[in-house]
């Protein structure tokens, strides 16, 4: 679950997912695509990472801490 990672894992999948989103798209202009809901499916995920990084900013988000630490 996205909410169990860390920010730096949150930020490390956002720029994989970033990435192979645009490959992707290059694909779809160069050529035809297998599986054309992999775009959609991948916005979302980008979206739902972002929004969790979001959180984060806004110290929404709790984030598992140790005992005794703020």
């Amino acid at each position: 679950m996205l909410r169990d990672l860390t920010r730096e894992e949150l930020l490390q999948k956002h720029h994989e997912l970033v990435e192979e989103l645009f490959n992707l798209r290059l694909r779809k202009r160069v050529q035809e695509i297998n599986n054309p809901l992999n775009l959609r499916s991948m916005r979302r995920e980008l979206a739902r990472i972002e929004t969790v990084l979001r959180e984060d900013e806004l110290e929404i988000r709790s984030v598992a801490r140790p005992e005794g630490s703020k």
